[in-house]
Protein backbone atom coordinates (compact mmCIF):
# COMPACT_ATOMS: atom_id res chain seq x y z
CA UNK A 1 0.00 0.00 0.00
CA UNK A 2 3.18 1.88 0.20
CA UNK A 3 2.31 3.80 -2.74
CA UNK A 4 -1.06 5.16 -1.86
CA UNK A 5 -0.45 5.53 2.14
CA UNK A 6 2.61 6.55 4.36
CA UNK A 7 3.76 2.98 5.74
CA UNK A 8 4.23 4.63 9.10
CA UNK A 9 0.48 6.01 9.27
CA UNK A 10 -0.58 2.64 7.65
CA UNK A 11 0.77 0.58 9.69
CA UNK A 12 -0.17 2.55 13.08
CA UNK A 13 -3.92 2.84 11.89
CA UNK A 14 -3.63 -1.45 10.98
CA UNK A 15 -2.94 -1.62 15.06
CA UNK A 16 -5.55 0.72 15.64
CA UNK A 17 -8.25 -1.58 14.18
CA UNK A 18 -7.26 -4.36 15.10
CA UNK A 19 -7.34 -3.11 18.57
CA UNK A 20 -11.14 -2.33 17.79
CA UNK A 21 -12.08 -5.53 16.62
CA UNK A 22 -10.34 -6.66 19.70
CA UNK A 23 -12.44 -4.52 22.14
CA UNK A 24 -15.78 -5.18 20.37
CA UNK A 25 -18.73 -6.59 22.40
CA UNK A 26 -21.76 -5.99 20.53
CA UNK A 27 -23.19 -8.14 17.74
CA UNK A 28 -23.75 -5.17 15.57
CA UNK A 29 -22.05 -5.80 12.66
CA UNK A 30 -18.94 -7.92 11.71
CA UNK A 31 -15.42 -7.85 12.49
CA UNK A 32 -14.70 -6.50 9.22
CA UNK A 33 -17.74 -3.54 9.64
CA UNK A 34 -15.16 -2.95 12.55
CA UNK A 35 -11.98 -2.90 10.81
CA UNK A 36 -12.82 -0.89 7.85
CA UNK A 37 -14.85 1.96 9.86
CA UNK A 38 -11.44 2.69 12.22
CA UNK A 39 -9.25 1.97 8.91
CA UNK A 40 -9.83 3.50 5.99
CA UNK A 41 -11.51 6.89 6.39
CA UNK A 42 -8.61 7.76 8.85
CA UNK A 43 -6.57 7.10 5.74
CA UNK A 44 -8.27 8.82 3.94
CA UNK A 45 -8.87 6.38 1.42
CA UNK A 46 -11.70 4.21 -0.47
CA UNK A 47 -12.44 0.44 0.70
CA UNK A 48 -12.63 0.76 -3.00
CA UNK A 49 -9.77 1.67 -4.26
CA UNK A 50 -7.62 -0.11 -1.52
CA UNK A 51 -9.07 -3.98 -1.90
CA UNK A 52 -8.20 -4.92 -5.03
CA UNK A 53 -4.45 -4.35 -3.85
CA UNK A 54 -5.26 -6.26 -0.72
CA UNK A 55 -6.06 -8.95 -2.41
CA UNK A 56 -3.44 -9.16 -4.71
CA UNK A 57 -1.05 -9.44 -1.84
CA UNK A 58 -3.52 -12.25 -0.44
CA UNK A 59 -2.96 -14.45 -3.72
CA UNK A 60 0.68 -12.92 -4.71
CA UNK A 61 2.55 -12.68 -1.56
CA UNK A 62 1.16 -13.74 1.45
CA UNK A 63 1.56 -17.34 0.47
CA UNK A 64 5.06 -17.25 0.45
CA UNK A 65 5.33 -16.20 4.12
CA UNK A 66 5.43 -20.45 4.70
CA UNK A 67 8.50 -20.49 4.57
CA UNK A 68 8.83 -18.57 7.28
CA UNK A 69 6.38 -21.52 9.50
CA UNK A 70 6.68 -25.14 10.44
CA UNK A 71 3.96 -27.58 10.70
CA UNK A 72 3.14 -30.04 14.06
CA UNK A 73 2.19 -33.65 13.18
CA UNK A 74 0.78 -34.29 16.05
CA UNK A 75 -1.57 -31.77 15.44
CA UNK A 76 -2.13 -32.90 11.94
CA UNK A 77 -2.77 -36.94 13.23
CA UNK A 78 -5.15 -34.96 16.03
CA UNK A 79 -7.01 -33.77 13.36
CA UNK A 80 -7.09 -36.88 11.03
CA UNK A 81 -8.09 -38.82 14.36
CA UNK A 82 -11.01 -36.72 15.31
CA UNK A 83 -12.36 -36.60 11.69
CA UNK A 84 -12.26 -40.18 11.58
CA UNK A 85 -14.14 -40.82 14.72
CA UNK A 86 -17.16 -38.48 13.58
CA UNK A 87 -15.97 -35.30 15.36
CA UNK A 88 -16.82 -31.96 14.43
CA UNK A 89 -14.08 -29.80 14.30
CA UNK A 90 -13.72 -26.20 14.05
CA UNK A 91 -11.05 -23.89 13.81
CA UNK A 92 -11.09 -22.06 16.43
CA UNK A 93 -8.18 -19.38 15.72
CA UNK A 94 -8.76 -15.69 15.81
CA UNK A 95 -10.93 -14.58 13.39
CA UNK A 96 -9.13 -11.41 12.46
CA UNK A 97 -7.92 -11.99 9.21
CA UNK A 98 -10.07 -12.10 5.90
CA UNK A 99 -10.74 -16.24 4.83
CA UNK A 100 -8.20 -16.12 2.06
CA UNK A 101 -5.70 -15.54 5.07
CA UNK A 102 -6.88 -18.20 7.45
CA UNK A 103 -7.42 -20.90 4.74
CA UNK A 104 -3.92 -20.29 3.33
CA UNK A 105 -2.82 -20.83 7.27
CA UNK A 106 -4.44 -24.07 7.24
CA UNK A 107 -2.61 -25.04 4.39
CA UNK A 108 0.66 -24.08 5.85
CA UNK A 109 -0.20 -26.93 8.64
CA UNK A 110 -0.79 -29.59 6.34
CA UNK A 111 -4.30 -28.92 7.06
CA UNK A 112 -5.56 -27.73 3.56
CA UNK A 113 -9.51 -27.08 3.79
CA UNK A 114 -9.78 -28.55 0.22
CA UNK A 115 -8.92 -32.03 2.25
CA UNK A 116 -10.44 -31.41 5.32
CA UNK A 117 -13.77 -31.17 6.23
CA UNK A 118 -13.59 -28.73 8.69
CA UNK A 119 -17.49 -28.14 10.44
CA UNK A 120 -16.32 -24.41 11.35
CA UNK A 121 -14.18 -21.64 10.14
CA UNK A 122 -14.54 -17.95 11.61
CA UNK A 123 -13.20 -15.48 9.68
CA UNK A 124 -13.45 -11.30 10.14
CA UNK A 125 -15.84 -11.01 7.51
CA UNK A 126 -18.83 -13.09 8.94
CA UNK A 127 -18.00 -13.17 12.44
CA UNK A 128 -19.00 -10.33 14.85
CA UNK A 129 -16.28 -11.30 17.90
CA UNK A 130 -13.10 -12.63 18.51
CA UNK A 131 -10.37 -13.67 21.53
CA UNK A 132 -10.98 -13.44 24.21
CA UNK A 133 -14.68 -12.19 24.39
CA UNK A 134 -16.49 -15.74 25.60
CA UNK A 135 -18.80 -14.54 23.45
CA UNK A 136 -16.94 -15.77 20.02
CA UNK A 137 -17.13 -19.47 21.43
CA UNK A 138 -20.51 -18.94 21.71
CA UNK A 139 -20.90 -17.79 18.28
CA UNK A 140 -19.35 -20.89 17.00
CA UNK A 141 -21.83 -22.85 19.54
CA UNK A 142 -24.63 -20.92 18.52
CA UNK A 143 -23.68 -20.93 14.55
CA UNK A 144 -23.40 -25.03 14.90
CA UNK A 145 -27.25 -24.48 16.73
CA UNK A 146 -25.80 -25.58 20.12
CA UNK A 147 -25.53 -29.11 19.22
CA UNK A 148 -26.28 -31.71 21.74
CA UNK A 149 -22.96 -33.57 21.71
CA UNK A 150 -20.17 -32.51 24.07
CA UNK A 151 -17.83 -29.78 23.26
CA UNK A 152 -14.36 -29.26 24.50
CA UNK A 153 -11.57 -26.48 23.67
CA UNK A 154 -8.04 -27.48 22.68
CA UNK A 155 -5.75 -24.08 22.43
CA UNK A 156 -2.55 -23.42 23.65
CA UNK A 157 -3.07 -19.54 24.51
CA UNK A 158 -4.05 -19.59 28.35
CA UNK A 159 -5.60 -16.04 27.94
CA UNK A 160 -7.15 -16.31 24.30
CA UNK A 161 -8.51 -20.64 24.43
CA UNK A 162 -8.33 -21.41 27.97
CA UNK A 163 -9.92 -18.80 30.46
CA UNK A 164 -12.79 -17.94 27.88
CA UNK A 165 -13.83 -21.74 27.06
CA UNK A 166 -13.76 -22.36 31.13
CA UNK A 167 -15.68 -19.22 31.81
CA UNK A 168 -18.62 -20.35 29.02
CA UNK A 169 -18.36 -23.67 30.45
CA UNK A 170 -16.53 -25.91 28.32
CA UNK A 171 -13.97 -28.89 29.47
CA UNK A 172 -10.34 -27.35 28.56
CA UNK A 173 -7.37 -28.87 27.22
CA UNK A 174 -4.49 -26.10 27.58
CA UNK A 175 -1.09 -27.44 25.27
CA UNK A 176 1.30 -26.05 27.66
CA UNK A 177 4.28 -29.01 28.21
CA UNK A 178 5.94 -26.60 31.10
CA UNK A 179 3.66 -28.17 33.72
CA UNK A 180 3.56 -24.83 35.61
CA UNK A 181 2.11 -26.04 39.32
CA UNK A 182 -0.59 -22.60 39.30
CA UNK A 183 -3.88 -24.28 38.28
CA UNK A 184 -5.75 -21.87 35.76
CA UNK A 185 -8.44 -24.52 34.73
CA UNK A 186 -12.05 -24.64 37.26
CA UNK A 187 -13.52 -27.46 34.93
CA UNK A 188 -13.23 -30.57 36.61
CA UNK A 189 -12.70 -32.18 33.51
CA UNK A 190 -10.01 -29.77 31.74
CA UNK A 191 -6.33 -30.50 31.58
CA UNK A 192 -3.13 -29.77 30.02
CA UNK A 193 0.08 -31.26 28.65
CA UNK A 194 1.17 -32.29 24.88
CA UNK A 195 -0.36 -31.96 21.57
CA UNK A 196 0.38 -36.01 21.41
CA UNK A 197 -1.75 -36.04 24.66
CA UNK A 198 -4.99 -34.87 23.49
CA UNK A 199 -6.92 -37.89 22.19
CA UNK A 200 -6.49 -39.88 25.07
CA UNK A 201 -8.43 -37.18 26.96
CA UNK A 202 -10.62 -36.63 25.29
CA UNK A 203 -11.32 -40.55 25.52
CA UNK A 204 -11.06 -40.49 28.97
CA UNK A 205 -13.95 -37.83 29.49
CA UNK A 206 -16.16 -38.17 26.46
CA UNK A 207 -18.77 -39.88 28.45
CA UNK A 208 -18.33 -37.49 31.38
CA UNK A 209 -19.08 -34.68 29.43
CA UNK A 210 -22.78 -33.08 30.29
CA UNK A 211 -24.13 -30.38 28.65
CA UNK A 212 -22.95 -26.67 28.59
CA UNK A 213 -23.95 -25.07 31.35
CA UNK A 214 -24.25 -22.06 31.38
CA UNK A 215 -25.06 -20.58 35.04
CA UNK A 216 -22.41 -17.61 35.59
CA UNK A 217 -23.06 -14.19 34.64
CA UNK A 218 -19.77 -13.98 31.76
CA UNK A 219 -21.33 -16.75 30.20
CA UNK A 220 -25.01 -15.41 30.40
CA UNK A 221 -23.88 -12.14 28.87
CA UNK A 222 -21.18 -14.06 25.98
CA UNK A 223 -24.61 -16.41 25.29
CA UNK A 224 -27.30 -13.70 24.98
CA UNK A 225 -24.50 -11.41 23.03
CA UNK A 226 -23.76 -14.35 20.88
CA UNK A 227 -27.56 -15.14 19.97
CA UNK A 228 -28.38 -12.14 17.71
CA UNK A 229 -24.98 -12.47 15.81
CA UNK A 230 -25.50 -16.26 15.54
CA UNK A 231 -28.90 -15.25 13.79
CA UNK A 232 -27.73 -13.37 11.02
CA UNK A 233 -24.84 -15.91 10.47
CA UNK A 234 -27.73 -18.14 9.55
CA UNK A 235 -29.60 -16.49 7.49
CA UNK A 236 -26.97 -14.17 5.82
CA UNK A 237 -27.17 -16.46 2.66
CA UNK A 238 -30.83 -17.06 3.14
CA UNK A 239 -32.74 -16.60 -0.79
CA UNK A 240 -35.60 -13.97 -0.12
CA UNK A 241 -38.26 -16.94 -0.39
CA UNK A 242 -37.31 -18.65 2.26
CA UNK A 243 -37.54 -15.87 4.80
CA UNK A 244 -41.46 -16.76 4.59
CA UNK A 245 -41.47 -20.30 3.75
CA UNK A 246 -42.49 -22.42 7.03
CA UNK A 247 -40.71 -25.60 6.76
CA UNK A 248 -44.18 -27.32 8.03
CA UNK A 249 -47.96 -25.52 7.98
CA UNK A 250 -47.69 -25.24 12.14
CA UNK A 251 -43.78 -24.24 12.05
CA UNK A 252 -42.74 -20.76 12.55
CA UNK A 253 -41.15 -19.36 9.18
CA UNK A 254 -37.91 -17.53 9.31
CA UNK A 255 -38.66 -14.22 9.73
CA UNK A 256 -41.75 -14.97 12.10
CA UNK A 257 -38.69 -16.31 14.94
CA UNK A 258 -36.87 -13.14 14.53
CA UNK A 259 -40.26 -11.17 15.03
CA UNK A 260 -41.30 -12.99 18.01
CA UNK A 261 -37.35 -12.53 19.43
CA UNK A 262 -37.35 -9.01 18.75
CA UNK A 263 -40.84 -8.39 20.09
CA UNK A 264 -40.26 -10.71 23.62
CA UNK A 265 -36.77 -8.88 24.03
CA UNK A 266 -38.56 -5.32 23.77
CA UNK A 267 -41.84 -6.00 25.35
CA UNK A 268 -41.47 -8.95 28.20
CA UNK A 269 -37.86 -8.93 28.78
CA UNK A 270 -36.72 -5.90 28.82
CA UNK A 271 -39.71 -4.57 31.12
CA UNK A 272 -39.14 -7.37 33.43
CA UNK A 273 -35.20 -6.90 33.78
CA UNK A 274 -36.24 -2.92 34.67
CA UNK A 275 -39.06 -4.52 37.20
CA UNK A 276 -36.88 -6.62 39.10
CA UNK A 277 -34.11 -3.52 39.57
CA UNK A 278 -36.02 -1.01 40.54
CA UNK A 279 -38.47 -2.58 42.72
CA UNK A 280 -38.18 -4.80 45.70
CA UNK A 281 -40.86 -7.56 44.73
CA UNK A 282 -42.31 -6.87 41.32
CA UNK A 283 -45.29 -8.43 39.89
CA UNK A 284 -44.05 -9.87 37.21
CA UNK A 285 -46.80 -11.06 34.64
CA UNK A 286 -47.33 -13.93 32.35
CA UNK A 287 -47.52 -12.63 28.71
CA UNK A 288 -48.51 -15.59 25.98
CA UNK A 289 -46.78 -14.30 23.27
CA UNK A 290 -47.37 -17.16 20.86
CA UNK A 291 -50.12 -15.99 19.28
CA UNK A 292 -48.31 -12.76 18.21
CA UNK A 293 -47.21 -14.55 15.24
CA UNK A 294 -51.08 -14.71 13.61
CA UNK A 295 -52.01 -11.44 15.13
CA UNK A 296 -48.97 -9.12 14.12
CA UNK A 297 -48.72 -11.13 10.94
CA UNK A 298 -45.22 -11.45 11.02
CA UNK A 299 -44.67 -13.42 8.57
CA UNK A 300 -45.70 -10.66 6.17
CA UNK A 301 -42.67 -8.63 8.22
CA UNK A 302 -39.64 -8.04 6.70
CA UNK A 303 -37.05 -10.46 9.03
CA UNK A 304 -33.90 -8.16 7.64
CA UNK A 305 -35.69 -5.36 9.70
CA UNK A 306 -36.64 -7.32 12.53
CA UNK A 307 -32.90 -8.82 13.31
CA UNK A 308 -31.89 -5.23 13.19
CA UNK A 309 -34.35 -4.24 15.83
CA UNK A 310 -33.84 -7.27 17.58
CA UNK A 311 -29.77 -6.48 17.65
CA UNK A 312 -30.74 -3.16 19.26
CA UNK A 313 -33.02 -4.20 21.61
CA UNK A 314 -30.68 -6.80 22.80
CA UNK A 315 -27.56 -4.67 23.25
CA UNK A 316 -30.03 -2.68 24.87
CA UNK A 317 -30.40 -5.31 27.52
CA UNK A 318 -26.79 -6.58 27.87
CA UNK A 319 -25.95 -2.81 28.33
CA UNK A 320 -28.16 -2.94 31.46
CA UNK A 321 -26.63 -6.07 33.02
CA UNK A 322 -23.33 -5.61 32.33
CA UNK A 323 -23.17 -2.60 34.86
CA UNK A 324 -25.05 -5.49 37.56
CA UNK A 325 -23.58 -5.83 40.76
CA UNK A 326 -23.05 -9.32 42.63
CA UNK A 327 -26.79 -8.12 44.60
CA UNK A 328 -28.33 -6.95 41.34
CA UNK A 329 -27.26 -10.57 39.96
CA UNK A 330 -28.64 -12.43 42.71
CA UNK A 331 -32.21 -10.35 42.22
Amino acid sequence: LKPHVPPEKMISQLLAATRAMYKKKTPQGTLKDTFDTHFYPALGVSPSKMQPLIDDFYIRIFPTLRDYTQPRPEAVELIQTALSHGHWVVIATNPLFPRVAILERLRWANLPPETYPFTLIPDYETFHFCKPHPAFLAEILATLRWPENPAVMIGNSLEEDILPAEMLGLPTYWVNEKLQTDVYQKHPLSSRGSLSGVWTWINNIENAIREIGVKTPPAILAVLAATPAAVENLTRDLPPALWTTRPVPHEWAVNEIICHLRDVDAEVNLPRLKAILSNENPFIAGIDTDNWAEARNYRAQDGMAALKSFMTTRINILDQLESLTPNDWQR
